[in-house]
């Protein structure tokens, strides 16, 4: 029987199926379901830094309400501390402690300042690495793009130093050339990427007039662009290669090693099908790996990728000519029935 397990940020897994940050891992109980099915490993949910800057303003704003009392009013109310990112920390320290499997603690924050204490505290809390979300906010139209890239890339610099456990990168693909900044962050020394981040997507309601808010699920093509990054960066970084978006069954993990990824995270499919679910993509792997006599994972790990194909230039848009005057080459080469 095939062996499934990897290697990512240094960590051993035994698998490469990940369940990435969302509400099914800020449960408890669905975690320990999580690691029941077999999951090599589990993203928390995301400490996000503008939720805790919105709580506390609710706090503050609780707080003044009976300011303008009789004074021996305001005697009766108790005095409150707002507790900051204390109680998911809490969380995320417990969730480590109740699951065998490795546990990476997702963050997302604004300024320098908290995204270093952010870092420290949750690497305290005794997860085995961080995954950090970096995303920049379309919303500055005199910032330059270099000077925003040139500032994340510092700050991996900067979180690399001030943690002890390994450090992820999960980007967008909002770069004007997503290798590039991927090739600094790598030597900036980040562990791994997740290629890649599923943003929030505004909508309007044209009846109502009002802004609506979806859960943004992905859908079964959505694969193809961390495909094509995986398959464009590897052998040319040093850190891990994680995909995400779109990874609903077992043959698009496998797609995704083919390509050159070390692991892969999903969300969307747990959604759809439940914890189970995971069982059957593992099942999957196993018998195509069977199958084809690949004892490991790194027995066709990046077979596919740029690096090693008979047809690199499937991964370069520039030459789309000779991917439709030869479409059967591209399909040939991309089969994993």
């Amino acid at each position: 029987m095939a062996d499934l397990s990897t290697k990512y940020l240094g960590l051993t897994l035994k698998n490469p199926i990940i369940v990435g940050a969302s509400a099914l891992t800020a449960d408890m109980a669905s975690i320990m379901q999580i690691e029941k099915a077999g999951a090599g490993a589990l993203v928390t949910k995301t400490l996000f830094e503008e939720e805790i800057q919105l709580e506390h303003f609710m706090f503050d704003e609780d707080m003044e309400k009976g300011n303008y009392r009789h004074p021996e009013m305001i005697t009766i109310r108790p005095k409150l501390e707002f507790g900051g990112p204390a109680e998911h920390i809490m969380w995320v320290r417990k969730a480590k402690e109740a699951v065998g499997i490795p546990v990476i603690a997702s963050l997302n924050a604004v300024n320098k300042e908290t995204w270093l204490q952010y870092a420290k505290e949750l690497a305290a809390a005794g997860v085995d690495a961080l995954e950090c979300n970096l995303f920049a906010s379309p919303g500055e139209m005199q910032k330059r793009g270099a000077e925003i890239e040139q500032e994340q890339i510092e700050l991996v610099r900067e979180l690399k130093k001030s943690v002890s456990i390994p450090v992820s990168v999960k980007l967008s693909f909002f770069y004007t050339n997503p290798c590039q900044v991927v090739q600094q962050m790598d030597k900036a020394g980040a562990n791994g990427f997740v290629l890649f981040n599923r943003l929030f997507e505004p909508d309007i309601d044209v009846r109502a007039e009002k802004y609506l808010h979806p859960f943004n699920f992905s859908h079964g093509t959505d694969y193809r662009l961390p495909l094509r990054y995986a398959g464009l960066l590897e052998g040319n970084i040093q850190a891990d290669i994680c995909c995400s978006s779109g990874i609903f069954t077992g043959e698009d993990v496998i797609k995704m090693l083919l390509a050159g990824a070390t692991a892969i995270q999903t969300v969307s499919a747990i959604y759809e099908n439940g914890q189970g679910h995971i069982q059957k993509m593992l099942a999957d792997v196993q018998k195509w790996m069977d199958q084809k006599g690949y004892p490991a994972l790194d027995a066709f790990r990046g077979k596919l990728s740029k690096r090693h194909s008979n047809a690199p230039w499937a991964y370069t848009h520039a030459q789309y000519a000779k991917l439709l005057m030869n479409p059967d080459k591209i399909i040939n080469n991309f089969s994993v029935v």
